[in-house]
């Protein structure tokens, strides 16, 4: 059985604490969408966490929590939260992500912030976080999924098509900010591969496999 908890009133619904209470129930918790730009709050034994990233059945030790593929996956902020469990003595959840989940990259915050101060007073009020960069990648399709973090010749292939085209857009709109290196941040994202691999996998054939388990989908954004 299937079950979904979605936001019908524009976010703040108490979305976190259904799942939470629910998680008890189910075999799987499936956080599919959204990103660290906002969060769900559970209240519990272990006091009060915020979740930004990680699926609110992570309090849950025999529920199996997998990061969906329309996340927008940060792994600092995912690995920080983690880290940030374990601290205050929960038991490390089990935590799968889905190989196709894309990655929100070090050039998605920093455009984020660009754009911002290009707008002056005109600006939304962006979290900073890269999201609205991050989802222009993937519809343009040039975003890299965490699968894609193991195959090198493709990822620097990757790396280097998207800089030369953020670096045009640094040259033309962002006049005075550093362009960017396509090897460091290689550098950079693919120190998060052994602590990532051992969690990668194909959420779809998973998902599927599992159809007749109780499955809880955990809606991050509102409507």
């Amino acid at each position: 059985m299937v079950k979904a908890i979605v936001g019908g009133n524009w976010g703040d619904e108490g979305k976190g604490k259904i799942t939470d209470l629910m998680a008890g129930e189910a075999d799987i918790v499936v956080r599919f969408q959204g990103g660290a730009n906002a969060g769900h709050t559970i209240i519990n034994e272990y006091g009060k966490t915020a979740l930004h990233l990680l699926p609110s059945g992570v309090f849950h030790p025999d529920v199996v929590n997998l990061i969906g593929q329309g996340v927008a996956l940060h792994l600092p902020t995912f690995f920080k939260e983690l880290d940030g469990l374990t601290a205050k003595g929960i038991p490390t959840p089990n935590l799968l992500v889905s190989d196709r989940a894309q990655i929100v990259m070090p050039y998605h915050i920093l455009f984020d912030k660009l754009e911002e101060e290009r707008l002056g007073g005109r600006s939304f009020g962006s979290t900073k976080s890269g999201i609205a960069p991050f989802y222009s990648d993937k519809y343009a399709k040039i975003g890299i999924q965490a699968g894609e973090l193991y195959e090198d010749s493709l990822l620097k292939d990757r790396l280097d098509h998207v800089c030369e085209i953020k670096n045009a857009m640094i040259r033309a709109l962002y006049k005075g900010a550093e362009l960017l290196d396509p090897q460091a941040i290689y550098e950079e994202i693919t120190s998060y591969r052994d602590r990532l691999k051992p969690m990668l996998v194909n959420a779809a054939v998973y998902l599927h496999e599992a159809k007749d388990k109780s499955i809880l989908l955990e809606g991050q954004l509102g409507a």
